[in-house]
């Protein structure tokens, strides 16, 4: 018998990006202070030179990302299929070579189904099209009562999470602040298994009531992707406010558009990354 013919080579790059970045935020005591925020890249599937998908990364493992996409997505019957798999991130780029040669995915992604996960924003290219021609209103204010009060607000309400868990939650609200007190009034909260298909709902809601969203906060228990903050802003809400963490490029854009951004907020402890301007202490 003969011995068994050896198994072709994979090129494979090891294109690894740092997963943290260091940028300056003020707590609710007014204190400056470096804080680390996970990073966030674009990072565009090619396979055999055609363009197929842009996926959101934390740029951990690119090149297994790019795999197991293809393997999850029944786009490739195995890893003997690949011939090399290229990470530049000079491009945010991967690119996927067949051993076949000109892959045609055409007929197997026609139809697609949008899933209700958090993780793969293939509509990042056409967003960012629009980012340069949004304006914030500039007069809007929030104050730190009024953070205080939706918070509270927001705590208080009956919820799916709070019976099952395994879901997000966004609100947009209304803030007011006088001599005497502020109040904050949820106008709309909704929740669903991903928190981009709980903002689009309440932009949903916004359209459909006329509601204009230049004095509103929007407030969301997931972490503040590029993705969250471009459909804020789109939505032409000045604040955006989060229980959670935020990325490097939500981080990035949200200075671009002038978005106040609040993350890791919850009880009286926030952090103030974006939009100091517009925030009264």
């Amino acid at each position: 018998m003969l011995p068994a013919a050896p198994a072709a080579r994979l090129e494979l790059t090891a294109a690894r990006r740092d997963l943290t970045f260091e940028v300056e935020a003020l707590d609710e005591h007014g204190q400056r202070s470096t804080v680390a925020i996970a990073g966030e890249h674009p990072l565009t599937l090619y396979v055999d030179k055609r363009e197929l998908v842009t996926l959101m990364t934390l740029g951990q493992a690119p090149e297994a990302l790019a795999l197991g996409f293809l393997r999850n997505q029944r786009l490739v019957g195995g890893i003997d299929e690949i011939a090399a798999v290229h990470v530049d991130w000079e491009v945010d780029a991967v690119a996927v070579t067949t051993r076949a040669g000109a892959a045609d995915f055409s007929a197997r992604t026609a139809k697609r189904t949008v899933t209700t996960g958090c993780g793969q924003g293939s509509v990042f290219g056409s967003l960012m099209e629009e980012i340069d021609a949004i304006r914030l209103p500039q007069h809007a204010r929030l104050s730190q009562r009024s953070l205080y009060a939706l918070l509270d607000a927001v705590r208080r309400r009956e919820t799916v999470y709070k019976q099952a868990g395994a879901v997000h939650g966004c609100a947009l609200v209304r803030c007011s602040d006088d001599v005497q007190s502020a109040t904050a009034e949820v106008l709309y909260y909704v929740e669903d298994v991903g928190r981009h298909n709980a903002v689009d709902a309440i932009a949903g809601h916004m359209w459909l009531d006329r509601v204009d969203g230049g004095d509103k906060v929007f407030y969301t228990t997931g972490r503040l992707t590029s993705e969250m903050v471009i459909k804020c802003a789109q939505m032409g809400v000045p604040f955006l406010v989060s229980r959670s963490g935020l990325t490097e490029m939500g981080y990035r854009i949200a200075r671009q558009v002038g978005l106040t951004m609040i993350g890791r907020a919850a009880n009286t402890r926030y952090l103030l990354f974006t939009g100091e301007a517009r925030f009264d202490r």
